[in-house]
């Protein structure tokens, strides 16, 4: 039985259902045979990327109240491969979701059908070495202006696609008025470094890295025009971090799916597993952490089109729901024992993926703070 025990996705339309049909096959097809192996090799296996540019799904998000599908098919990519969906969302949430917030008529015109068309892959740079949920106040990357062309100096950290990415948006601090704004750094620009991490525990197929920006220089035609201020920012991440919710139902939903399926296999004491009263507890709570899960980011999506979509409702999703993901990848992995470290079987990717999906897009804590601030009126941050 589908991890969608109370049948979200009949609220689609009949084009959005098929759009979903089509991804999910691809994902079958193309996506979960190689995801371990992609995985363990820490590499991105890039002849994917043209199955998805035919999907025509990068983008949806800005063509038009696609909350609902947009959501739907994040939760779809998650269930099969967390660090797909990950670039992904860099891709097309971040990425994207900065030039068509912040970018005049002509530079959306410039660079986001190329992007839809996955010809062009984004990345996106705010967060830095030694700061990440102070961001707002304290980012120390600088722009400096000089006639036509802005230089960029500083560092960014934990940047997805950016090894590879052929545009990657940068968040700077002006020099001339301490505001932060955003440049379009384009593959090859001299003073631009990007250094893969490694040795990393989670998400290893997503290609992260560490970024120099020494002397970088981006023309004024790169700057995003309506990038003014770290509130313009914070539009975008408040998008993200309700997508980054759905990926984490996605998460929970393919370990139950997991899990599920060895349950009825594995055969103890001359029965299968799924017989024993244990186990269907913790598939049944699984389950329960899904449904409620799916439930709110369904009606954040909704919130979403209808134009009262808030910080504090992206915030509490984000914070509720990544916590509910760690409960249900620890239940799948407690089901299947031993099993359920090995790449074998799946669960144990999802276990270690779900640590970074946690923290990504704001730790619990400060989602909770942002929520709290709401609810009482007072503001807890430092």
């Amino acid at each position: 039985m589908s991890g969608d025990f109370y049948d979200f996705q009949g609220l689609l339309t009949d084009d959005e259902k098929e759009i979903v049909e089509r991804t999910r096959e691809f994902l079958r097809s193309e996506v979960a045979p190689i995801a371990n192996e992609s995985w363990a090799n820490a590499e991105f296996p890039h002849q994917i990327v043209k199955g998805f540019a035919e999907l025509d799904i990068a983008g949806l998000a800005y063509r038009g109240g696609r909350s609902l599908l947009t959501g739907f098919l994040a939760m779809e990519m998650d269930r099969v491969d967390p660090s797909i969906a990950t670039f992904f969302g860099v891709h097309s949430g971040l990425a994207m979701g900065s030039v068509n917030r912040c970018g005049s008529d002509e530079q959306k015109e410039r660079w986001l059908p190329a992007m839809a068309r996955m010809d062009k892959i984004g990345a996106f740079a705010l967060t830095e070495p030694n700061g990440g949920s102070d961001v707002a106040g304290g980012l120390r990357t600088t722009a400096r202006r000089e006639g036509d062309t802005w230089i960029l100096n500083g560092a960014k950290r934990w940047i997805g696609n950016a090894t590879f990415a052929d545009l990657v948006v940068v968040w700077a601090r002006d020099e001339a008025d301490n505001k932060v704004k955003g440049f379009v750094v384009e593959k090859g620009t001299p003073g631009f470094v990007a250094t893969k991490i490694e040795h990393k525990m989670a998400l290893r197929t997503v290609q992260n890295a560490d970024i120099t920006l020494t002397d970088c220089r981006v023309p004024e035609a790169n700057r995003l025009q309506n990038a003014r201020g770290f509130r313009d920012t914070a539009d975008i991440l408040r998008q993200t971090r309700g997508g980054v919710a759905w990926q984490s139902v996605g998460v929970m939903m393919g370990a139950y799916d997991l899990a599920l399926a060895y349950a009825k296999e594995r055969v103890q004491f001359g029965k299968p597993i799924a017989g024993f009263q244990l186990v269907q507890d913790l598939l049944v709570k699984m389950l329960g952490n899904v449904t409620a899960s799916l439930g709110m980011v369904v009606r954040l999506a909704h919130l979403q089109d209808e134009g009262v979509y808030r910080d504090e409702h992206s915030s509490l999703a984000k914070a509720f729901c990544t916590s509910r993901m760690r409960e249900a990848v620890g239940w799948a992995r407690e089901i299947l024992g031993g099993n359920g470290i090995v790449l074998d079987y799946n669960v144990g990717r999802f276990v270690a993926d779900a640590e970074a999906v946690y923290s990504y897009e704001g730790t619990r804590e400060i989602n909770s703070l942002v929520t709290g601030r709401a609810i009482t009126g007072l503001s807890a941050f430092v």
